[in-house]
């Protein structure tokens, strides 16, 4: 069974720091595209970050490219996204989520955690 659960969400002053935990059973990353996604309120979801299946390559939301890292430990089965300069337009819950075939796709994931808020107060 695939299961995606995230951590590591919180309150935090603009300018600081977070770091997201999604870790991973049912499956293995070189499987698919794996992705942090989030969403503010009010607001539709989109995606922050991909680690793609075929070359490994990351992409960023533009709005957050310098600011976040996206990272994974695959003896740990477990995806991190480094958020630093946090700024209170980040405020969402996020998520991760993959997708076996293609790649990352707001609309079109396969499997999806339960989400972790992130709160960032100016």
């Amino acid at each position: 069974e695939v299961q995606l659960v995230e951590s590591g969400g919180g309150l935090v002053q603009a300018g600081g720091s977070l770091r997201l935990s999604c870790a991973a059973s049912g499956f293995t990353f070189d499987d698919g595209a794996i992705g942090w996604f989030r969403q503010a309120p009010g607001k539709e979801r989109e995606g922050v970050s991909c680690i793609t299946s075929n070359d490994r390559s990351t992409y960023y939301l533009d709005s957050v490219k310098g600011r976040f890292t996206s990272t994974s430990d695959n003896a740990k089965n477990t995806l991190y996204l480094q958020m630093d300069s946090l700024k209170p337009e980040d405020t969402a819950v996020y998520y991760c989520a993959v997708k076996f075939w293609g790649g990352c796709d707001v609309d079109n994931m396969d499997y999806w955690g339960k989400g972790t808020l992130v709160t960032v107060s100016s």
